[in-house]
């Protein structure tokens, strides 16, 4: 009989602690731009964005602290900046760098938490290491899933505009395909994420799910192209002298953009707004099961994507950029203890190294003291404050200069994006040119005034704070 009560003080023992601890389901997208409903696009639909953002706040000015996926990913969970971490491309493991840091998750699995992964959250090359393991960090997770589906089946299948290489991650490729969302790997995948989300229920949770879409190859059931009528799609309209003022490093030498006929841009920006929307659909299963096992009110829900995406402006297709398409990226945070903001936007900017301490204080978790970030809970209490006055993101073009037709000279470029102004540097005090967007007047980054006669005064304070900010992001981590 005592053994029987030792039992039964230990389950309520251990029901106290899940219900003191708040759950959290960290959502990522890969490739994924701001091209969505709640964002106010005018034709992509996305209801569970939209359903996602009542529950929370939407942050309307969040960066990337590199538009590349590895480094991006690996600045969000480590808490560091790319240039702490020395991962500047996809091909380097955060681990060889800084062995010893402590990641998001594992934080979390100190702390008594379930902490799982299900599809690519650390870096996986896309579609080739689909159903792989990718770069990812054993420690950091208690049970992974590597989910692999009918898109990767019949990936022979599927349409590229370079069909001499074959190459289906690093150019535009996609393919309406036959079956259901089940079939998919990223609805493959959220069926796993449901399946363990009714198994540690009673038990805190870190939870990560992975969508592999939109990244290309833009694969999704055809239900989802036929909301897209080709007539309906619209292509940038840019000004005929828009590249005369952009400094030759701004630009990616992507030969394919140079002889892309419009309606294969328009098939291409088709089946990436059909990939946005199954991504959002299998986001609508995730929350119906919240809602069925009544964890909505128990769970942090965050959304975030690893960086932007062009498609087409500034005659640019997908990311390795610095202007605004590739740097800015869809962030919500749905809080429980901040229903009384639910349903807000913010302007206030916020950056993805911000995501670890923000979960750490949301939990009530000590965060590491290596962490550069800043907390965002003041801004979920009241959308009107700031923690940040600036944003900082880095490219190194190294990796991406066309070895046939280097147009893009090698440097590396830094941008900080403030609420109305970005300036870029590429190369040690813009000895490779530099850039001034005027927000306000021209959201869509024409016009440079990185050399206009009246903007100098401005191009100075933007050189100094990129400068105070370069000097934060390059100084040593304390691990």
């Amino acid at each position: 009989m005592r053994i029987r009560w030792i039992g039964a003080l230990c389950l309520i023992g251990a029901s106290a602690f899940a219900q003191d601890k708040l759950n959290v389901l960290f959502v990522a997208s890969d490739d994924m731009n701001n091209d969505l409903g709640t964002y106010g696009h005018p034709i992509v639909r996305t209801p569970n964005f939209d359903r996602l953002a009542r529950l929370g706040m939407r942050f309307d000015q969040a960066y990337c602290n590199y538009p590349v996926c590895n480094p991006s990913r690996a600045s969000l969970m480590t808490g560091l900046y790319p240039d702490q971490t020395k991962v500047r491309n996809n091909a380097v493991y955060f681990r060889d760098t800084i062995p010893t840091v402590k990641t998001l998750p594992q934080m979390f699995r100190d702390n008594g938490y379930f902490v799982a992964r299900i599809g690519k959250i650390y870096h996986y090359g896309v579609p080739t290491q689909i159903g792989e393991d990718g770069l990812d960090d054993p420690v950091s997770w208690e049970r992974t899933v590597n989910p692999r589906g009918r898109d990767k089946w019949e990936e022979d299948r599927i349409y590229s505009i370079d069909p001499v290489t074959g190459n289906l991650g690093g150019t535009l490729s996609w393919m309406a395909q036959d079956g259901t969302d089940e079939e998919q790997t990223d609805g493959i995948g959220t069926t796993a994420a449901i399946e363990m989300l009714e198994e540690s229920r009673d038990r805190p949770f870190f939870l990560a799910m992975g969508f592999y879409r939109p990244h290309t190859p833009y694969v999704a059931p055809k239900q989802y192209f036929s909301q897209y009528p080709l007539q309906l799609i619209r292509l940038p309209a840019e000004p005929l002298d828009d590249l005369v003022d952009i400094p030759p490093a701004a630009w990616v030498d992507r030969p394919f953009q140079l002889y892309l006929s419009k309606r294969k841009q328009r098939e291409a920006i088709q089946a990436y707004y059909a990939s946005i929307g199954f991504v959002d659909a299998q986001l609508g299963r995730l929350l119906d099961a919240l809602e069925r096992l009544e964890l909505v009110d128990s769970t942090v829900i965050v959304f975030w994507s690893d960086h932007g995406y062009h498609m087409g402006e500034h005659k640019l297709w997908q990311k390795t950029t610095l202007f605004e398409n590739s740097s800015r990226v869809p962030f919500i945070v749905a809080s429980p203890a901040h229903r009384r903001t639910a349903g807000l936007s913010t302007l206030s900017i916020a950056e993805l190294v911000d995501v670890y301490p923000t979960l750490a204080e949301l939990c009530g978790l000590d965060a590491p003291k290596h962490l550069v970030g800043r907390s965002l809970v003041p801004i979920l209490e009241d959308p009107t404050q700031s923690v940040r006055e600036s944003a900082l993101t880095t490219f190194d073009t190294s990796d991406r200069v066309h070895p046939r037709r280097p147009l893009r000279p090698r440097a590396v470029g830094y941008t900080v994006r403030t609420k109305r102004w970005r300036y870029t540097e590429w190369g040690e005090d813009g000895k490779h040119g530099a850039e001034l967007y005027d927000h306000w007047n021209d959201p869509k980054e024409y016009v440079n005034l990185a050399l206009a006669p009246g903007e100098q005064g401005n191009v100075e304070r933007m050189k100094q704070l990129l400068k105070a900010r370069i000097a934060q992001a390059t100084t040593p981590p304390q691990l």
